[in-house]
């Protein structure tokens, strides 16, 4: 696996902040970042419970392949679609109870960037920003399962919503 510079990760960071903030607000993380290592994410320090959760649990199910109404069905299934994944982990985070298609998390929380989490969601597709990196089924060509995903994505046509309270 690749290990990330700091100048790498920076480059990253602010490539993520500024495509956010064309395409739906400011980014406004929490000061402490995760950071991927070997293909998971780190928990950073001064994270509440809830981000510590969320973390474990996406990288739980990271590099599961990927599996059209995976997670709906079965909570705990063999692969995941965007929503049964984003379900996973915010389930699991203790953030929602079940699991929702991803229209449903257009209405989820409270709208804009959360400090630690954030929900990008539009009427097909959905994916997790989480103390500032990317979880997301769909990666630069197609869906390949749920992922810690080092480059930004534009959040245009997305709806940006956080956990209330996060």
């Amino acid at each position: 696996m690749v290990r990330w510079s700091p100048i790498l990760l920076a480059a990253t960071f602010v490539a993520l902040a500024s495509s956010c903030a064309r395409h739906g607000g400011s980014y406004r993380p929490h000061s402490a970042t995760a950071i991927l290592v070997n293909g998971r994410a780190s928990v950073p320090r001064g994270a509440p419970l809830a981000v510590k959760r969320a973390i474990t649990a996406a990288n739980r199910i990271q590099g599961m392949p990927y599996k059209w109404g995976g997670g709906h069905a079965r909570p705990n299934d063999w692969g995941y679609d965007c929503s049964g994944a984003t379900s996973y982990v915010l389930r699991n985070a203790g953030l929602i109870q079940g699991q929702m298609p991803s229209r449903g998390f257009l209405r989820y929380g409270r709208r804009g960037h959360g400090d630690w989490i954030t929900v990008c969601a539009r009427n097909g597709h959905v994916f997790l920003l989480i103390a500032g990196l990317r979880f997301d089924t769909q990666g630069t060509y197609r869906q390949d399962g749920p992922r810690w995903r080092p480059y930004p994505r534009s959040t245009r046509g997305y709806v940006l919503r956080h956990p209330v309270g996060l």
